[in-house]
């Protein structure tokens, strides 16, 4: 993984890192290449997310405000393929048609984690989360009040015994 996929890499969940790093290895020996371009978000990225395409100009990208969206307890990364392979400089690939994304999205689910582009209701294709016990939906109020003692609070709370 480049170092700024790594960097992001940093501040979620361990076992989402090490899942996506796993992702990563494997399509590199496919000749593919990705990044990980986003990671942990803070309520108001989520927010300003959230406006785009409702009181922002855009494309709507979210149906999940702040606090909704697993992005902002360090359970999910958003990973793109580069048009080119892992010998040259970076090049995101936002073609979700390329048959570089069914592989990304088959490397992930390969290693454990779920992909937005299996929802019904938002396809969001460049999404991979870890999500414990949790449903895969969208956080629980517990995850929002837990976040006040820190996210190890909430990965403890999302990975224990039930």
């Amino acid at each position: 993984m480049d170092s700024a996929s790594e960097t992001r890499l940093k501040a979620v969940l361990p076992a989402l890192a090490d899942k996506v790093r796993k992702m990563a290895d494997l399509l590199a020996g496919e000749g593919i290449l990705i990044r990980v371009t986003q990671g942990l978000r803070t309520v108001a990225e989520q927010d300003a997310l959230y406006a785009q395409g409702r009181t922002k100009p855009g494309s709507i990208v979210t149906n999940c405000p702040g606090g909704h969206s697993y992005h902002n307890f360090g359970l999910a990364v958003d990973c793109c393929p580069s048009t080119h392979g892992p010998d040259q400089p970076f090049e995101p690939d936002w073609n979700e048609s390329h048959p570089a994304w069914k592989a990304m999205v088959k490397a992930g689910e390969s290693v454990g984690l779920n992909c937005g582009a299996d929802w019904q209701h938002f396809k969001d294709v460049p999404h991979f989360q870890l999500t414990g016990k949790w449903p895969v939906g969208a956080p629980p109020a517990e995850a929002r009040t837990l976040v006040a003692k820190g996210l190890p609070a909430v990965w403890q709370a999302a990975f224990s015994e039930a």
